[in-house]
């Protein structure tokens, strides 16, 4: 049998051995992380049109009304204003009915969700241009309207006196740390194929968490509209109108 002999020489023998000390340790020279700050203004720019009712005694002087924000579903998005009439109070003002507070509802644009900022941004306008209590502005929407909701009622929570999502839905946790204070009455059809019933269940459950004035009415025979029967109902203005901010 022959016997192989490995040389290696002491300069060799050196740089391995120093090698695998600087890996062990890491880089000397400079520190693995740095701190850095990242400060830029970015500017958006929003266009809604909306739908504008003021009640029939508006304009008493000193007079301040209370205001509801309607959002309405996906099938209403577009250009075509009319569309915003299909559902909800747009629909029944149409119609003739009358009602003790302002109602703005925008209409979203096509291929486009609910934008909290921009909403809040017409609110502020709203608020800006006409006779607003705003210890008494109210937020109802029905399906991509309902997330709009709850979406828009997380962000800015200290401008609702009170919340009424329909078939919606969001974020359970975001809702239960900034909801907390906010009356809420949530609206869902038990048999929606659209949007499902555990969507709004979701959120009422982890809602009672932090919210003693929360509540849900779940219609057994309802599908995806669960929408009419709310917004004819006197019971849900008289709910909403007895809450202030």
């Amino acid at each position: 049998m022959r016997r192989v002999t490995h040389f290696v020489s002491p300069m060799i023998t050196w740089l391995m051995m120093s090698g695998c000390a600087a890996f062990a340790q890491g880089p000397t020279s400079r520190p693995a992380q740095t701190v850095q700050t990242f400060k830029k203004e970015v500017t958006k720019a929003f266009e809604y049109k909306y739908l504008l009712y003021l009640p029939k005694e508006y304009g008493t002087p000193d007079k301040k009304w209370p205001l509801v924000l309607f959002l309405h579903g996906a099938g209403e998005r577009g250009t075509h204003i009319e569309a915003v009439k299909r559902h909800g109070p747009p629909k029944l003002i149409a119609a003739g009915r009358e009602f003790p507070f302002i109602v703005a509802s925008p209409q979203c644009p096509a291929k486009r969700w609910w934008d909290p900022a921009a909403l809040d941004a017409l609110i502020d306008e709203i608020v800006a241009k006409y006779a607003v209590d705003e210890s008494r502005i109210y937020l109802t929407g029905l399906s991509m309207g309902g997330y709009g909701t709850w979406n828009l009622a997380c962000h800015h929570p200290e401008r609702f006196a009170a919340i009424a999502p329909i078939c919606g839905g969001g974020i359970p946790y975001l809702a239960r740390e900034q909801l907390a204070k906010t009356p809420t009455w949530v609206f869902h059809g038990a048999k929606d194929p659209v949007v499902a019933p555990s969507e709004s269940t979701r959120m009422v459950d982890m809602l009672k968490q932090t919210n003693p004035n929360v509540k849900l009415t779940m219609y057994p025979n309802a599908d995806h509209d669960s929408w009419t029967r709310t917004y004819d109902s006197p019971e849900f203005y008289s709910w909403l109108l007895s809450h202030k901010r």
